[in-house]
């Protein structure tokens, strides 16, 4: 009797185990966490405050719900360097198509604070210009 017991846990552990990382790699695939981390691994800011070789932790958190052309997504992304670590905080919804980034900062544990929305919009800016639209 223990035994078919301890084997109904251990069934119990791994059936819950595989579904928190169905989860997470689900998470973590969505177009909203791979640019969320691309663009602090980029920053210049980023890397002098945390280190040039940055890697995202195992665990994140946050929310995402998408419908087709539409959605929203909120993450909170935990990220290390060999001289720091720190916060991704992702705020974004997705209308058409296209994901808009209302919030995307990192937090680093020192206490600085790097918003990556002004690369994003400096950089759709120069874009624009270049096409010839404003």
């Amino acid at each position: 009797m223990p035994t078919g017991c301890l084997g109904l846990f251990a069934l119990f552990a791994v059936f819950v185990t595989c579904i928190v990382l169905v989860v997470f790699s689900a998470m973590k695939s969505s177009d909203v966490y791979k640019t969320a981390l691309a663009r602090a691994k980029a920053d210049s800011r980023v890397k002098h405050a945390l280190g040039a070789n940055i890697h995202d932790g195992m665990f994140p958190s946050g929310k995402t719900n998408v419908s087709g052309p539409s959605g929203e997504a909120e993450f909170a992304i935990s990220i290390s360097g060999r001289k720091g670590k720190g916060t991704i905080y992702v705020v974004a919804t997705k209308s058409a198509g296209e994901w808009q980034y209302s919030k995307l900062i990192v937090k680093t544990d020192s206490g600085e604070t790097i918003d990556l929305t002004e690369d994003a919009k400096s950089n759709k800016t120069e874009e624009t210009s270049e096409n010839g639209e404003i």
